[in-house]
């Protein structure tokens, strides 16, 4: 027997049961695994899009856990962390089985090692999409002075404000082209998962979201401001707020992640207190 295997498969509950105690072992690089798989349990295995779910595990001998994998397709492969080797088989075995991915998802140096592999299994093409950074909330700084306005947790009245919104942000950080924003934004209002800073006469100005609690960590997603009315404090404003909630609420770990090509956000996000975790990038392959 190989000293280590992967183990796929589609059904949820059994990935969990095998994999669920790894994934909590480290909530912070864990972090869209454990939301991912929470969303589908909560929301059904077809929240993402049409295409079925594969999940997969990286087990020892001894039955240990040493590395995990989600695909909701039409979205890429997110890995946790692997070595080269791990990634070199992890491509046999997903080539042989004829998988195909858009894109991978992970710590950067596994990222890279996966692509790599991808290509050398495949004869796909592999370029970097983005270079994100996993940011950890240290001691909370919010602006000073404030922006005007004030913070408000959006209802089932600003369902079509979301959905505009969303469609929008999506286009403007190159994702989800063509996704259905409606099951996203019914999961978010259902817990009141988006917080909106509004004017004095309570025109919507930016939002912020964020994650259910899962073991212990929260994760701030998406921020966005309509382009008309950026620079002038909003996403620092209503990130503050959203943050505060989520360590009010008892989050142990309030986390975000930045796209490192832009350097206004990483500044922000240092600001009101966020600190490096790790780097993180998104590989995508070609036909």
């Amino acid at each position: 027997m190989r000293p280590e295997t992967w183990q796929l498969t589609d059904d949820l509950d059994d990935f969990l049961a095998r994999a669920g105690g790894f994934l909590r072992s480290r909530p912070a690089p864990h972090t869209v695994p454990l939301t991912v798989t929470d969303t589908l349990r909560r929301h059904g295995l077809h929240y993402y899009g049409r295409g079925a779910p594969l999940f997969g595990t990286l087990t020892a001998a001894d039955g240990t856990v040493l590395a995990a994998l989600t695909h909701t397709p039409p979205h890429g492969l997110c890995l946790t962390a692997v070595t080269p080797e791990q990634a070199e088989a992890l491509a046999e075995r997903l080539a042989g089985l004829g998988h195909r991915f858009p894109e991978v998802s992970a710590e950067r140096d596994s990222a890279a090692a996966f692509a790599a592999a991808w290509r050398r299994r495949t004869g796909r093409e592999a370029t970097v999409h983005r270079r994100q950074r996993l940011y950890r909330l240290g001691e909370l700084t919010p602006p000073e002075p404030a922006p005007e306005g004030r913070p408000r947790i959006a209802g089932a009245a600003d369902r079509e404000l979301l959905l505009r919104w969303f469609g929008e942000f999506a286009q403007a950080v190159g994702e989800g082209a063509g996704r259905d924003a409606g099951p996203w934004a019914d999961a978010r209002l259902s817990y009141g998962g988006i917080t909106l800073w509004e004017a004095a006469d309570g025109t919507p100005l930016a939002m912020a979201g964020a994650t259910r609690e899962i073991a212990g960590q929260v994760r701030v997603a998406p921020v966005y401001t309509p382009a008309a009315l950026r620079g002038r404090g909003y996403a620092g404003a209503v990130t503050a707020e959203v943050s505060r909630a989520a360590r009010a609420a008892g989050a142990a770990e309030v986390l975000l992640f930045t796209d490192l090509a832009n350097p206004t956000s990483n500044a922000l996000y240092q600001r009101l207190g966020y600190r490096e975790v790790a780097d993180f990038a998104v590989w995508a392959f070609g036909d």
